[in-house]
């Protein structure tokens, strides 16, 4: 089911540093790029998460906070952001509450139980889904381009 066009889920998660932050803090002052991935130090993950890093300045400059969500513990995010010097929010949906929420959930990955999707959202400060982007194959990247050009879009 699409959230395109529709209130974005709300959530809490903590950080890297046991920080809760929530989507409802950007409302009214940035748009938000939520990026799903499934887990910390794979391959892929660290290749999608590093071209965001190399892209900040990008997102800055469209009013755009990041946001790079996955079921790995709040320890394992640390670990990932310090080791790639990631400079933008690392969350842990470890109860993997949020992934369902935005339809963005493997039931089974790799004989794991429950991982978050490869996805991508960019909500409007309002609160309002923009821009969805859901993989099924796990080698996907989202479509940086296109994600770009929805936060252009929202002026």
């Amino acid at each position: 089911m699409s959230l395109l066009g529709s209130k974005a889920p709300a959530f809490n998660l903590q950080n890297d540093s046991f920080d809760y932050i929530s989507l409802n803090n950007y409302l009214g002052k940035r748009n938000v790029l939520i990026l799903f991935y499934p887990l910390a130090f794979s391959k892929v993950c660290t290749k999608e998460l590093c071209l965001t890093r190399d892209n900040m300045k990008i997102y800055n400059s469209l009013d755009a906070e990041v946001l790079a969500i996955s079921v790995d513990s709040i320890f394992v995010q640390k670990a990932f952001k310090r080791s790639q010097n990631f400079n933008f929010e690392l969350l842990s949906d470890f109860n993997k509450d949020v992934s369902r929420l935005y339809n963005s959930f493997y039931d089974e990955y790799f004989g794991m139980k429950g991982v978050s999707k490869r996805s991508a959202f960019v909500i409007d400060k309002e609160g309002i889904v923009n821009y969805e982007e859901i993989h099924d194959k796990d080698n996907q990247i989202p479509d940086f381009k296109n994600i770009q050009k929805a936060l252009i879009e929202l002026g």
